[in-house]
């Protein structure tokens, strides 16, 4: 299995790693850390933005290094930091440029390389069967360029780390491994494997995707695969593109939380595409709403059960909830917003005669008497009255404690029962899966939390590290998150945003945008905002909004529309993986795009 235990916290062990001042792994505190957009030839703009990010709380700063020019005028930013009484780690983000990182790694504290570019070239999508000897021969190159870049390293005492992204994996891994978690952990290994035969083991890793789903299994599989191999390389985590906004910060707490309430991750960078010092205080919350459960959760493991691929748990179905339908979302009765997605089911408790404009209603089972569309809620403790009542459906609320042998032998019985999840803890929700999945009980289940949280920001991140993992290993025939201190209609989006971010049930349109760094070629954050404005009333599709082409073409596999920077103020237009307009005018571009959405929707 890829962590100690499923069901407890504890933290993965790795090595100690210094990077400059500040050590990661090990014992070490989850370190938070960004990345600065502003241009690397401005001196002065990126040390003012790296002391930013250090003020608000960061404590590793990373720089887009794309030539030899830049690399060189990061000794110029790291003296101008170091003058004004700082000591910031800095570190070198490097693609396509082998000589550039050899050059960086003479005055950063770390540098970043993209096995997917380091040696290869750019990914064009090409097809081509490497027999085993040709591929040995691509390895063999790795080698010859990779091993003097480790021998500077060592010299100059620098950092480095091997940061595999999704969207950019080289064509020659994909043409072998496919475009999946199997090949994004290879890619990463082939590096590691030299690193190792040098006895260099000042390194960290990232191995990152846009999507959660993807995110978490490929983590996982890495982490199973080093313990295989004796590593225990210090792991930096994030979801790459995750966006801005309410979505960005969903899907990082979802995709961060779900690994580092596994013990797994010694520093974090959340991604969204706003300014880079807005990033810490979200990677902070993240950090500090790790599930460190106080008593000790007895549960084992699903033998069938694998982390590394989504199956979905396998229910019957009652209605609309469980087996093929989607995941529903129940909430609390309150002022809903007509725009957005209304929920499935409300919970009207005691006050039966509200008027909930069609919703279909659970109540407390003592105020149901036969109503259509209408369903009454039990606690498990009263068996009898369940299995009396000429209910079609019923909802039965029990936590952990309440699945005894006896309990499920009574879910097992009747076909109309869903079951309410009721946890107070990431661990305790994983438990009562795990221990249905054992007992072979195939009832629906929804996730069931309450909460007591006032601000919303912290809701959002508390409630999709608690909640997501569930949906991404497959867990979970709906959500019920209860907070009085959060509007109705906050409420409902948070459950259909974190549902959407799990890839479990997609209800709107989704926005895949980079964060934007030096490489940037427009202004992300206005035209994240310009396109969604004109393209959030649509639903179910996914548009990636990239700075550049570094990830853009790579990411394109995953969304229906892209917007990709190829000059400066000069915009690539892509539907799927084919670019369809090349160079459109920056001003113009969005215009374009829409003009490109309503034709395929036209034509569909």
């Amino acid at each position: 299995m890829y962590c100690e235990d499923l069901f407890n916290y504890k933290r993965r062990k790795t090595i100690n790693v210094k990077v400059g001042n500040v050590e990661l792994g090990g014992e070490n505190a989850i370190r938070l850390q960004s990345m600065t957009n502003t241009s690397t030839m401005d001196t002065e703009a990126s040390a003012a933005q790296a002391i930013r990010i250090s003020e608000a709380g960061g404590e590793i700063v990373r720089l887009t290094a794309q030539g030899e020019r830049e690399a060189n005028n990061l000794k110029l930013i790291k003296e101008k930091i170091q003058s004004l009484n700082k000591e910031i780690p800095l570190v070198a983000d490097i693609h396509f440029n082998p000589k550039a990182a050899d050059t960086a790694a003479l005055y950063v504290d770390k540098v970043r390389i993209n096995p997917g570019n380091y040696v290869d070239s750019i990914k064009r999508f090409s097809e081509r069967d490497y027999t085993d000897e040709e591929y040995a021969q691509e390895i063999e190159k790795i080698r010859n360029r990779f091993v003097p870049f480790l021998n500077i390293c060592k010299k100059h005492h620098t950092t480095i780390r091997i940061g595999v992204n999704h969207g950019s994996l080289s064509d020659r891994i994909v043409n072998r491994y496919g475009d999946t978690p199997q090949g994004m952990v290879e890619s990463c290994m082939e590096f590691l494997r030299i690193c190792v035969a040098e006895n260099f083991y000042n390194v960290v890793i990232s191995i990152k995707a846009s999507n959660t789903l993807i995110m978490v299994q490929t983590v996982r599989l890495l982490v199973n695969q080093m313990k295989q191999e004796d590593m225990n390389f210090p792991l930096h985590l994030g979801v790459t593109e995750a966006g801005e906004g309410e979505d960005g910060r969903i899907k990082s707490a979802i995709g961060i939380g779900a690994l580092l309430n596994d013990g797994i991750g010694d520093t974090i960078r959340v991604s969204l595409s706003e300014d880079p010092e807005c990033e810490i205080p979200v990677a902070q919350k993240v950090s500090d709403n790790i599930c460190r459960n106080s008593n000790t959760i007895h549960c084992a493991a699903h033998t069938k059960f694998n982390p590394y691929s989504y199956e979905r748990r396998k229910t019957f179905s009652v209605k609309n909830v469980g087996a093929e339908n989607v995941p529903i979302v129940i909430a609390d009765w309150g002022k809903l917003n007509d725009k957005n997605p209304l929920p499935d089911y409300v919970y009207c408790g005691d006050e039966f005669y509200t008027d909930t404009k069609g919703i279909a209603k659970i109540v407390n089972y003592q105020m149901w008497s036969g109503e259509e569309n209408a369903y009454p809620l039990f606690s498990i403790l009263f068996r009898h009255e369940i299995a009396s009542t000429p209910a079609e459906m019923c909802f039965v609320e029990a936590s952990l404690e309440d699945l005894t042998e006896d309990s499920i032998e009574f879910l097992n019985a009747y076909k109309h029962i869903v079951l309410i999840a009721k946890a107070k803890s990431f661990f305790e929700i994983r438990a009562i899966f795990h221990t249905l999945l054992n007992a072979k009980c195939k009832v629906p289940v929804v996730v069931r939390f309450d909460y007591n949280t006032p601000k919303l920001e912290d809701y959002q991140i508390k409630s999709s590290m608690d909640t997501g993992c569930s949906f991404i290993d497959g867990f979970g025939d709906g959500i019920w998150l209860s907070n009085p201190k959060i509007s109705a209609e906050n409420n409902c989006a948070l459950m259909f945003s974190i549902l959407q971010s799990t890839s479990a049930r997609i209800s709107k349109t989704e926005y895949i945008s980079c964060p934007s760094c030096g490489r940037t070629l427009y202004d992300i954050k206005q035209t994240v905002a310009k396109v969604k404005a004109a393209t959030s009333h649509l639903k179910g599709l996914k548009i990636a909004i990239m700075g550049c082409i570094v990830n853009g073409p790579g990411e394109m596999a995953d969304a229906d529309f892209g917007y990709i920077g190829s000059g400066r103020g000069k915009i690539d237009l892509y539907a799927k993986r084919t670019c369809v307009e090349k160079g459109i005018p920056e001003e113009e571009a969005v215009e374009h795009l829409l003009k490109l959405i309503e034709k395929s929707r036209n034509n569909a």
